[in-house]
Order: C-alpha cells, then structure tokens, then sequence
C-alpha cells in the first residue's frame, strides 16, 4: 500500500457511486437501487475505507445510539483484502463514542463469522426470540429505480 489508509464518518467524502457498485452486486442487496443506498447512508452512522482518495470500503451502522445497533454492508474491495483492513474498519466502528454502552450490537452474515467472532460477536443467546419480515426480493419490485 502506498497510499495512506484512513477511516471516516464525515459523508460528504462518501464515493457513493462506488458504494452503489459494490453493494448493488453483493449477495445481501442484489439490484439495490441508489436511492435506496442514499437514503440509508443519510439515516446511518457510516464509515468509508479510503486508500487516499479512492473509497476501497464501507459499512453502515443502523443505531439509537443509546441501545441498540445493527450492522450491515460491511465490505473491502476484494485487491485490499488480506491486509487486516476489515480487522481495522470493525475496531474503529465499535470504538465510536455513538456506540458505547449499547445493549445489543447485531449483524447477519453468510460468510464472515471468523472476522466478526474476533470482536465478540456470537449466534443469538436465545434465537427462538428472534424475529424478522423478510423479503429478498424486494428491489425487484416493480416502481423501484436503479
């Protein structure tokens, strides 16, 4: 790396075109339309993964600041993975002084329970209490722009 790698909250940095690209494609919001991702950038507490100038990483924190938070598009570009740089996106999130003191932190993932087990994540004490409306489909649905 040659660039230096810096972490910020502050939006107007934000490259959200970048943003929409990588998450539009992933397996957790396949055809997520912009103004969808716009909306919840505004309403989030997010932090963007730079190397220099170029957005090379996100992740969203959907909080009350107070209890509860969740958290969600957490990803690296694939050419900067393996460099700790997720290890160093989660600790700079779970040190933001918004999320001290919360209740209950949660997060779904298909595939990175390695990494989020590290700070302290683990499968829900009681599952059975939880519940969710789930449609995976729902930026399919006609009347949403990409």
């Amino acid at each position: 790396m040659t660039e230096e790698i810096s972490i910020t909250t502050d939006k107007s940095r934000f490259d959200v075109d970048a943003i929409h690209a990588f998450l539009a494609s992933t397996y957790w919001s396949p055809g997520l339309p912009r103004v969808v991702l716009e909306k919840a950038i505004a309403n989030s507490l997010c932090f963007g993964l730079f190397s220099g100038s170029k957005q090379i990483g996100f992740a969203r924190v959907t909080t009350d600041k107070a209890t509860f938070a969740y958290l969600a598009d957490v990803y690296v570009l694939d050419e900067y993975r393996g460099q700790g740089l997720s290890k160093r996106l989660m600790t700079t999130i779970l040190a933001h002084p918004d999320l001290q003191g919360l209740r209950r932190f949660m997060l779904a993932t298909r595939d990175a329970h390695g990494l989020y087990r590290q700070f302290g994540f683990k499968p829900p004490a009681n599952p059975d209490a939880l519940m969710e409306i789930h449609r995976p489909d729902v930026y399919r649905s006609a009347g949403q722009a990409t």
